[in-house]
């Protein structure tokens, strides 16, 4: 397959919590909302300047009978963190903790790099990683 990955799918519980959480708390910038007649609320959000799109999908609000059923299981918290890299994973940490984001640890040196996890409003995980200088570029 040749192909691009444009949205990956995280489970909220409230999408005009999580939007204001993204937007105003980890500084991305809302990409797509679009409520079409009769069907769900679709929007994401994601860094500037990035074409990836991360889609705030809240749980049951699924309108077609076939994605109730496949989606029935999905819950938020449930999934490994979404990891993104970083240049300063110190600075990173310290501006969005002053804006209220929850870390349940500091930012941990590691052989890969400098590593900080935080907690959207529903519990979902995202890995800040900040490669060693010595790191391989691609």
């Amino acid at each position: 397959m040749n192909g691009k990955i444009s949205v990956i799918t995280l489970v909220v519980t409230n999408q005009a919590r999580s939007l204001a959480f993204f937007t105003e708390k980890i500084g991305w910038e809302k990409k797509t909302d679009v409520s079409p007649p009769g069907g769900s609320r679709w929007v994401t959000v994601g860094p500037k300047g990035q074409d990836l799109e991360l889609s705030l999908w809240q749980a049951g609000s699924a309108t077609d009978p076939s994605q109730k059923e496949w989606s029935k299981g999905w819950a938020p918290a449930k999934a490994p963190p979404i990891v993104m890299v970083v240049k300063d994973c110190r600075n990173e940490h310290k501006e969005m903790s002053a804006r209220g984001v929850e870390f349940p640890l500091p930012p941990m040196e590691h052989p890969w790099g400098t590593v900080a996890t935080f907690k959207d409003p529903d519990g979902n995980l995202f890995s800040m990683n900040q490669p060693p200088a010595a790191w391989p570029k691609p």
